[in-house]
């Protein structure tokens, strides 16, 4: 696709939203226009969103001291994927917009910026995660394709105080976490938090673990500050449950719930870090400088591919058990940003010249495998003693990439906006055993245009155009090159829609898309690899906030219809929709505060999805299924603090289904699962 080819289909779906647009009236959707305050405590935002978002709002609710008010569908802009500490709503995950994994692209931001996690940060350090995509990617001087994954932390304030929430859930899992903040002086702030899981999956799997973070606040004057963090979590015992592997075009049965299907033996361990400085300088009025230096790492002991290819649907096949000696992976990444603001009467333009860069290094494979023989999967595992396992020689994957970039971005009250930005990108990695590695390089222009139209008071349409280099992930456990480092790919995407102001805090959204990637998946010998292209359509729509003073939704909806070219779809060895593929999905959510009870408040998730695509030849389906998810919030004083009593039902019918978790292979859909938390605030 063409950067022109790709402006000018832009501008078409702009028209073609002019002639749909509804005629509704409401409040302005545009904000006024902040003036420079070079000398604010807090330095103005580098992004500069084409309306309010959710973050100012999830900032003072979600941080620590008032976790007793964490709610996601009050809180959330749209309905395109927030979470608010553990609460979580939207139609988009990190693991899932428009059809592909912005966390896998490396689209990950911090506070705006440039971050290649391993992991992401726990809630002990992320106070809020937005899915900017569509109208909320409007105002990022860089967007990327599939969307972006920005994650808000949990900033120290001047003033102490701390959060506590103990859980249970009726699958024998208590949880408990703390979150404090503590003023040092008046320029320096610091906060801590803890937590603990001892869950019990719904396999009867347990992941076991315990984490810590610390983050601290310095602000010697009002222009400059300093944020330093860490968050590391020790997992302890991690059982690997069984990924169902049909040889043929069927399904699995469906299996028994509760009950582990392995050996004791399979499982490990692994610790995770995640770290960073982040720094914020005001040089000068209308001049502001902002660093991130970030490491993200993970370190396996014991990884085990616990797999049984079925060989008849009654859930007869052979159990292979594939251990992995002692893996790494880290990253280390940063952007360092130069924003020049300058104001002229209603308008406002501001200049970005930025400099991103990672360095990642991977030590994979060496794995051994133990068959364990003929199985029944509705059955319990044998108990078998812990093989000797031999490992092999492991490979080494190093990646280094830089990235630079210009933007310009210009607002005009009641007109609207415009972003054009360029970078160029030089990629390198080098992969393979010690001795004999391969190269792979690449350094490809990438452009971002988008721009907004303010049409009346409550309308304005928006439309753009973006290109990619994206990271495409690693095989899975149960392919014949398991865990091997994929190459970088280039990406494309363009969307157009509308956005409206319906009046009293409800926003709707509505827009068309078009993503572009290299597919991905297994070939004819289980080798995961490169298939063709796929190219997402699709339409999503988003309606937000409070119908009336007691009830807020948040309403979703996404028609995608994904296509699969390449001499692969036109020789018939590959089928025309990608993997994974959901062609509709509903998700609506809903808060009630009855004027009757104060305290009391009451919600709902429901989430359809149409049949998923879950073999490369398009045979095999997993059927459609409704979830409903059902709960209660009680706030209430306890000896004097903030408090909060939440109570929820997953999967309230106990429907019964499969989770793909790649081509062919499935876990089971968890079952009904209760769970109740106390979160009090001092």
């Amino acid at each position: 696709m063409t950067g022109g080819n790709s402006a000018g289909r832009a501008l078409a779906m702009v028209g073609a939203w002019l002639l749909a647009a509804p005629v509704l009236a409401a409040q302005p959707v545009l904000p006024p226009l902040p003036a420079p305050q070079p000398n604010d405590s807090t330095p103005p935002p580098a992004e500069l969103p084409v309306t309010d978002e959710p973050d100012a709002v999830a900032a003072s609710v979600a941080a620590t001291g008032s976790r007793s008010a964490e709610n996601a569908v009050r809180q959330a802009g749209d309905a395109f994927g927030t979470s608010i500490g553990r609460e979580v709503s939207g139609l988009y995950s990190r693991e899932r917009v428009r059809g592909f994994s912005p966390v896998v692209a490396g689209n990950v931001r911090i506070d705006g910026l440039y971050f290649d996690p391993i992991l992401t940060p726990s809630s002990r350090l992320v106070r809020a995660t937005t899915i900017k995509v569509g109208p909320s990617a409007l105002g990022s001087p860089f967007p990327a394709p599939t969307g972006v994954v920005d994650l808000g932390l949990r900033r120290p304030s001047q003033e102490a105080a701390a959060s506590v929430l103990i859980g249970y859930n009726t699958w024998h899992t208590p949880t408990a976490e703390f979150d404090a903040t503590l003023p040092v002086s008046s320029t320096l702030s610091v906060g801590f938090g803890a937590g603990l899981q001892l869950e019990n999956g719904f396999n009867e799997t347990r992941d076991h673990s315990y984490e810590g973070a610390f983050i601290a606040e310095w602000k010697p004057s009002a222009s400059f500050s300093l944020l330093p963090f860490i968050n590391v979590r020790n997992t302890t015992i991690d059982d690997h449950g069984p990924i169902s592997v049909p040889q043929g075009n069927f399904l699995p049965p469906r299996l028994p719930r509760r009950q582990f299907f392995g050996p004791w033996w399979s499982r490990g361990g692994d610790v995770e870090l995640n770290a960073g400085l982040i720094s914020d300088w005001t040089i000068s009025d209308g001049w502001l400088l902002r660093a991130g230096l970030f490491r993200s790492q993970r370190v396996i002991d014991g990884q085990f591919a616990n797999v049984v290819r079925l060989t008849a649907p009654d859930g007869t096949g052979t159990q292979r058990i594939t251990g992995d000696p002692a893996l790494y992976n880290g990253a280390t990444s940063g952007e360092v940003r130069l924003t020049r603001r300058i104001a002229d009467g209603p308008r406002l333009h501001q200049v970005h010249v930025t400099l991103r860069g990672r360095q990642t290094y991977r030590r994979f494979d060496g794995s051994s495998a133990v068959d364990l023989g003929v199985v029944n999967i509705l059955t319990r595992a044998p108990d078998v003693p812990p093989p000797v396992l031999n490992f092999g020689q492991q490979q080494e994957d190093n990646v280094r990439q830089w990235t630079g970039g210009i933007a310009y971005e210009g607002r005009w009250a009641g007109v609207g906006e415009v972003s054009v930005g360029v970078q160029k990108s030089d990629y390198s990695k080098r992969i393979g055993f010690p001795g004999a590695i391969n190269g792979i390089d690449a350094s490809p222009w990438l452009y971002n245009v988008t721009a907004a139209v303010q049409i009346s008071d409550s309308i304005s349409l928006y439309g753009g155009a973006v290109t990619g280099l994206e990271e495409s992930g690693v095989a899975p456990n149960f392919a014949a090159n398991r865990n091997e480092a994929l190459p970088a790919i280039q990406t494309s995407q363009i969307d157009a829609g509308v956005r409206v102001n319906l009046g009293g805090g409800m926003r709707l959204v509505a827009g068309l898309f078009e993503v572009s990637k290299p597919y991905f998946n297994l070939d004819a010998n289980s080798r995961f690899d490169v298939l063709g292209d796929v190219i997402n359509r699709g339409v999503e729509a988003s309606i937000a906030g409070p119908i009336t003073p007691e009830l807020s939704v948040v309403m979703g909806a996404v028609l995608l219809r994904p296509e699969v070219t390449g001499d692969a779809v036109t020789r018939g060895l590959v089928g025309r929709l990608p993997v994974g593929a959901i062609s509709e999905r509903v998700e609506f959510s809903a808060d009630w505060r009855p004027g009757f009870a104060p305290g009391l408040s009451l919600d709902m998730r429901l989430s359809y999805r149409s049949p998923e695509v879950a073999t490369v030849n398009n045979l095999v389906f997993v059927p459609t299924r409704t979830l409903i998810d059902l709960g209660g919030r009680y706030r209430f004083k306890l000896a004097g603090n903030e408090a909060m009593l939440r109570v929820q039902a997953t999967n309230v019918t106990s429907q019964q289904g499969f989770e793909l978790r790649g081509a062919n292979a499935y876990t089971v859909l968890p079952g009904r699962v209760t769970q109740a938390y106390l979160t009090v605030d001092f």
